[in-house]
């Protein structure tokens, strides 16, 4: 029989293991990003994106949060209507916009004109979606606005000004000004690329009080919603997923293995827009212009150890297709259909639709989004707003890289994971406006 001390042996794993706390406690943060330091071995050991240490948060600027801004002129320049296009969120851009403008131009805001548009099945108008009463209490020392329009205008059609498309160094007060004091009632339609880094710092902070602080939602509109988010099993991720036949027409990607009826929907929908071939085609992808399908989706979801019975709110649009690529893996998956009855989608438009999901989007544990479009911005500078750091937009770039490197199984998941762990410790991907400002942790 052999007799084997252990006090040497707990002497040295005491002191092993005190220098390895050490080296843990006092290195920089980069290390705590190695590839290493995470598990690929056993899936109860993995940790999930929601557990990565995050250096850089999004947060308002205090400059507009503080409310020194210079008052209000006396007298207006005249009025000013912003005609909104598109859909919710498309509408509240123009809509945060055409506030600013109106500051930049000394007018007075007219309540903006939700036109009607057929194709996001929409007929609302702003009062319809937001609460009216509040925007004007809110926006009180920002920009005046008007319920009602004096009596010699009331009966006039304003003079339209369409900046939707100009571009570059477009400037409102040398092209819109001179209409505005002409005919003292237009209506403008801002444009798409606005360089409003040249704003006066009183105009961009009328534009982030609308956006942040001035909308709220319609009391009917907000009470469903408020009903829809509490009837959802918590905690829940709210996923954003766009493969709809236009987008994916639109895009101009071919994907392979589409069931027959996704590829006759998307042809319908092509029309000139001929896919990418070739050379010409792999470049595209690579840009990451090629929205996410729903089984692609779920395979970055669990390369970023999302749980496969995490409670999902499926935040969408009709004509969502090859759900099932997403819903054969990801089980828990809901929808406003799930707990809204049939009385309430007839009794529903586009944009009322619109608010719900965005609502419960903003007010999620978690929020993923496959696109980037002006639902995603909106939501993720609403979340950040509120102190709700868990957002994430998925990276089709990274995805279509890796994919054409030939990476598959353990070694995709691994390269979706770093790049993912990375872009949400660093905050990127958000695209937050100059209302935002960027703080270390």
């Amino acid at each position: 029989m052999f007799l084997v001390s252990v006090k040497p042996f707990f002497s040295v794993l005491l002191v092993t293991l005190s220098l390895s706390l050490a080296v843990l406690l006092l290195s920089p943060p980069s290390s705590f990003f190695s590839p290493t330091s995470f598990s690929f071995t056993n899936e109860r050991s993995y940790t999930d994106i929601w557990s990565v240490r995050r250096i850089v948060e999004w947060r308002p600027c205090k400059w507009w949060l503080r409310g020194h801004l210079p008052a209000l002129p006396a007298d207006s320049n005249g009025y000013i209507r912003v005609d909104c296009y598109g859909g919710l969120n498309q509408m509240r851009r123009d809509l945060c916009d055409g506030v600013g403008i109106a500051r930049l131009l000394n007018a007075t805001l007219v309540l903006p004109k939700f036109e009607v548009a057929a194709y996001w099945n929409e007929s609302s108008g702003f009062a319809d979606v937001f609460d009216v009463d509040y925007f004007i209490g809110q926006m009180n020392g920002y920009v005046k606005v008007a319920k009602e329009l004096p009596p010699e205008l009331a009966s006039k059609e304003p003079y339209h000004v369409d900046c939707s498309k100009r571009k570059g160094q477009f400037d409102y007060i040398e092209s819109v000004l001179p209409s505005l004091l002409e005919h003292h009632y237009i209506s403008i339609t801002p444009a798409m690329s606005q360089r409003r880094d040249r704003y006066p710092q009183y105009a961009k902070a009328a534009l982030c009080q609308v956006c942040y602080n001035g909308l709220r939602l319609a009391k009917p509109v907000e009470k469903k919603a408020r009903e829809l988010l509490e009837a959802i099993p918590k905690p829940f991720l709210s996923l954003h997923l766009r493969f709809e036949p236009d987008m994916v027409a639109y895009s101009q990607c071919e994907y392979k293995g589409l069931s027959p009826t996704s590829l006759e929907a998307i042809e319908e929908t092509r029309g000139d827009r001929k896919p990418w071939t070739g050379e010409l085609a792999e470049i595209w992808r690579k840009r990451g212009k090629c929205p996410l399908t729903p089984r692609e989706t779920a395979l970055i979801f669990q390369a970023l150890h999302i749980p496969t019975n995490t409670n999902i709110y499926l935040a969408a649009g009709d004509g969502l297709m090859e759900l099932e690529g997403f819903t054969s893996v990801y089980t828990n998956v809901v929808t406003k259909s799930s707990f809204l009855t049939s009385d309430d989608f007839s009794s529903m438009h586009g944009n009322t639709k619109a608010a719900l999901d965005y609502y419960v989007s903003i007010n999620s544990d978690y929020y993923v989004a496959t696109f980037f479009g002006n639902m995603d911005k909106m939501v993720a500078a609403m979340r950040a707003f509120n102190g709700k750091q868990r957002t994430l937009f998925l990276s089709r770039r990274a995805f279509a890289e890796f994919t054409y490197k030939g990476l598959e199984g353990k070694e995709l998941n691994q390269a979706l994971w770093k790049t993912h762990r990375d872009d949400f410790a660093m905050g990127r991907g958000s695209a937050l406006s100059d209302c935002f400002c960027e703080f270390k942790l």
